[in-house]
């Protein structure tokens, strides 16, 4: 795999653009999503992020 900054920063970038997509298209429900997890357990919390760097790990890999 050969990363270069160029391909680094789209892909910042990227990531930026879907963060923001929710607070732009509705501001209200994100902040009562943002609410819910703001009251989860740090163990939940934990399989969440566990999950999500599994799935981001496997896209990579397999892409």
């Amino acid at each position: 795999m050969n990363l270069d900054w160029s391909g680094l920063l789209h892909a910042l970038g990227l990531v930026m653009v879907i963060e923001g997509l929710l607070p732009f298209a509705a501001p209200s429900q994100w902040r009562r999503m943002l609410f819910t997890v703001a009251q989860m357990e740090a163990r939940s919390l934990r399989v969440l992020g566990f999950l999500s760097m599994a799935a981001g790990l496997a896209l990579l890999h397999f892409s």
